[in-house]
């Protein structure tokens, strides 16, 4: 079993944060203060600091033929529970900056990906394949 990692990202609001690691996806909180808040990101440990000043990162990179955000993090997906949080995501009606769908399709790297943005403007990607064995295939 890989290890987990350990991100620390800025935020504009602890509040906000909050209600989106922790509402919108179950992310159980652990440590905190009033400047920075442990999350629980599906196993690993994602930290929100408070950076009032937090702006939108608007880079971008095409790949197989769309405009994915840069930098991005996220997680890697068993196929089901990546539907599972597809569907989940839609019912609540979420704003995808790439909407879920199948990337690569018919090649190696085939594989559902999805993109959205915290209300900080961090960008996440949530992939699944539907054989693991395939995440580092070339």
């Amino acid at each position: 079993m890989p290890q987990p990692f350990h991100l620390a990202i800025p935020v504009h609001d602890l509040h906000a944060a909050r209600a989106f690691y922790g509402e919108l996806f179950g992310c159980a909180e652990g440590r905190s203060s009033d400047e920075w808040v442990d999350f629980d990101f599906f196993g690993h440990q994602l930290v929100a600091h408070l950076d009032p000043n937090k702006k939108k990162h608007v880079h971008h990179n095409e790949v197989d033929g769309q405009d994915v955000p840069v930098p991005h993090f996220g997680v890697v997906m068993e196929w089901d529970a990546w539907q599972a949080l597809t569907e989940r995501l839609r019912k609540l009606n979420t704003r995808f900056e790439i909407e879920p769908g199948i990337r690569f399709a018919g090649q190696v790297g085939e594989q559902a990906t999805m993109f959205l943005y915290d209300p900080s403007g961090n960008a996440l990607e949530f992939k699944a394949f539907k054989d693991p064995s395939r995440l580092f295939a070339k």
